[in-house]
């Protein structure tokens, strides 16, 4: 066999390992109910319901994305449900595929966080950022 060959073979083969899927834990089977005991009736009268405490992700949310390419030299956070970056330091400005929006009372771009910055309308921005800002 080549070097070549060896090689590519050894990507493959790494590169398909990590495409490997897991099962998922198996999950406990409940235990039945005794014969001896009746099965509870359910209730007609409204029970007091405990207030709801927000389940905690169970992932912490990424600062980056798979996909997009963070902003160079600038201190930024992915936004999964925007499908931008956000930039931590410059309020209502935001990073994709080399070019920066911005937010202010209206959209702009620019390929530099500093600009210059030229109008944009709804359909110049990203989808989930002109959902967010809608008017």
């Amino acid at each position: 066999m080549t070097a070549i060959a060896r090689i590519a073979l050894l990507s493959a083969v790494l590169g398909l390992s990590a495409c490997a899927v897991q099962r998922p834990p198996e999950q406990p089977t409940p235990t039945p109910m005794p014969p001896s005991q009746p099965k509870p009736t359910p209730s007609t009268s409204p029970t007091p319901s405990k207030p709801s405490v927000p389940a905690k992700p169970a992932k912490p949310m990424p600062r980056t994305s798979a996909s997009f390419a963070p902003p160079p030299g600038g201190n930024s956070h992915w936004d999964q449900k925007l499908g931008v970056y956000v930039l931590d330091d410059q309020p209502n400005t935001f990073y994709r595929q080399r070019t920066y929006y911005r937010w202010d009372n209206g959209w702009s771009r620019s390929i530099s966080p500093k600009g210059p910055w030229e109008e944009t309308d709804i359909h110049g921005v990203p989808g989930g950022l002109g959902r967010q800002f809608e008017q």
